[in-house]
């Protein structure tokens, strides 16, 4: 097919792109049935413009049976039906691409669907059979790994198969039967859905759980006593030469066709590792996002991460949210030894003004970093975590696989309100119930009350990456002395970044004119958790 090229007229875009992460059920609904779908995304594609982002990253929008919100993938060459279908969303990305934002899509390489072909063919075949190897099968389990989501990691074949015996590995859920990355099929598959979807425009891929991918052979025990990063299924060697075939074919394409990787590692040097030249182009910085909110803290990991980053030349990738932690607002309305990893709880006590001040002066002093910086969906509204769900409305298996202990991630996922005074907050046509509940105090977050509000946090947002456009291509950072509780920074020759996370209010540097800030100025001093930014 002739699909667009989305990389050809710049080819470093993605070093410093704001990617909007879009979690397409709860995104916008177009079809009136309460699920987000892909003619809700057409529908706001001038809205995702104004907002000034450079690229969409969509979660799964494959066919699955959701047992895990779409990362139980069942076919990766279609599009799941409640969300449209593959000539919808080649027009998606054509579209998008028009108002030049590309399209970035995810890859769940670790597991598949139960439901998957693959799988299916497997537990039809029985023991022993070539079908069985594409997976790990075992006559007894032979070890105790404890699942992502909490719970086993070993699941029997279901009667229905046969009595066999044979047990498989899962290091989700049991709908998630784990690939053995060992055999060719596998790979050789991968390889031609990533071709897949670059022949249909796609601009790059994000990676999932991108260190899980390769298991130790013998599947051994944890012992403890392995070094950092050596689990017997996290971040063994073999998975580079992986991402290396993945980079030969993305290096096929015109332009640039980006990897990113969800690589979770507190090493930073094994962390870089996966940003090698011949590797992925960039990951998620996680460590950020997982630090409380004091000076001190941040700036070691910012520090931390520009200069693991420097020796492989990959730029550094900012996030502060995302589907699967608590959203910001509600994370710093906490005690800092709350949200410090950014866990999902019940019962934790928030206050929200103070945490809808403190995520406004992140989002300035994100945005300010060199790099890329990602944005999840309703951060620019300044959406709190959705934490009294009503009985009965939780999906998620993390809340199921926990014995409700964990109250799991739906409350980051509720439908984004657009206009209007009650639900659906105009997310789908109509009066239909959106797949989440929404709270009945959302009005005042609606993007329709938002966008006429110059104080919004969705104003700020526009004026902030209508303004980081400014410093693209300058991935240069300076620090000026300041108080260890202020984060004060250089772009450039002109750009300053004044982050005041002390207890008081500061004086700003002189001489310099004020281009926007997070919180109004009291006296032309900068309040205590905010973020300006000055010009010389």
């Amino acid at each position: 097919m002739d699909a667009p090229s989305p990389s050809d007229s710049d080819p470093l875009w993605w070093r410093s792109a704001v990617i909007y992460q879009l979690y397409i059920r709860s995104f916008a609904d177009g079809d009136g049935d309460g699920t987000g779908d892909l003619a809700g995304v057409r529908g706001r594609l001038d809205y995702l413009k104004q907002l000034g982002v450079d690229a969409l990253w969509f979660t799964p929008w494959y066919a699955s049976p959701l047992a895990d919100g779409g990362y139980d993938v069942s076919d990766y060459r279609q599009i799941h039906p409640a969300f449209g279908g593959i000539d919808e969303a080649e027009a998606l990305i054509r579209e998008a691409l028009e108002l030049g934002i590309r399209t970035i899509i995810d890859v769940v390489p670790n597991h598949v669907s139960s439901e998957h072909e693959w799988f299916r063919a497997a537990l039809e075949a029985g023991p022993g059979s070539p079908e069985r190897d594409r997976f790990w099968f075992v006559d007894e389990p032979p070890n105790r790994w404890v699942s992502n989501f909490q719970g086993e990691t070993w699941t029997q074949v279901p009667d229905e198969h046969g009595p066999d015996g044979q047990w498989y590995l899962h290091l989700f859920t049991p709908e998630q039967p784990d690939l053995n990355w060992n055999h060719p099929d596998v790979r050789r598959e991968h390889e031609d859905v990533l071709r897949f979807w670059f022949d249909r425009g796609v601009a790059g891929v994000r990676i999932d759980s991108a260190a899980l991918l390769v298991k130790d052979p013998l599947l051994p025990d944890v012992t403890g006593a392995e070094p950092a990063g050596g689990h017997p299924n996290t971040d063994r060697d073999e998975v580079h030469d992986i991402y290396r075939s993945w980079r030969s074919v993305a290096d096929e394409y015109p332009g640039t066709r980006v990897l990113v990787g969800e690589v979770w590692m507190p090493d930073p040097v094994r962390f870089t590792n996966y940003l090698r030249p011949d590797e992925m182009h960039t990951a998620f910085n996680f460590d950020f996002m997982t630090r409380p909110w004091r000076g001190a803290e941040l700036r070691e990991s910012i520090d931390s991460m520009l200069v693991a980053h420097a020796p492989v030349g990959a730029p550094s990738t900012w996030v502060l949210s995302n589907h699967d932690v608590t959203r910001a607002v509600t994370r710093y309305g906490r005690d800092d030894s709350s949200f410090a990893f950014a866990s999902k709880r019940f019962g934790i006590p928030t206050d929200l003004d103070l945490g809808t001040r403190r995520a406004r002066a992140a989002a300035l002093l994100t945005a300010a970093l060199p790099g890329s910086l990602y944005v999840y969906q309703g951060d620019e509204l300044g959406l709190p975590e959705v934490e009294d769900l009503p009985e009965g409305s939780r999906q998620d298996p993390m809340h199921f696989r926990s014995n409700g202990v964990d109250p799991g991630r739906d409350g980051c996922r509720v439908p984004l309100p657009w206009a209007g005074d009650r639900q659906p907050y105009g997310f789908s046509p109509g009066d239909t119930s959106p797949w989440l509940p929404q709270p009945d105090s959302w009005a005042s977050f609606t993007v329709e009350r938002e966008a006429a509000d110059p104080g919004s946090m969705l104003s700020l947002y526009r004026a902030a990456l209508r303004i980081r456009r400014t410093l693209a291509g300058d991935e240069s950072l300076a620090w000026l002395d300041s108080d260890p509780d202020v984060l004060c920074f250089t772009r450039g020759s002109r750009f300053v970044n004044v982050t005041n996370l002390s207890d008081r209010p500061i004086d700003l540097p002189e001489h310099r004119e004020l281009l926007l800030s997070s919180a109004p100025l009291a006296d032309g001093r900068l309040p205590t958790d905010a973020t300006a930014w000055l010009r010389t």
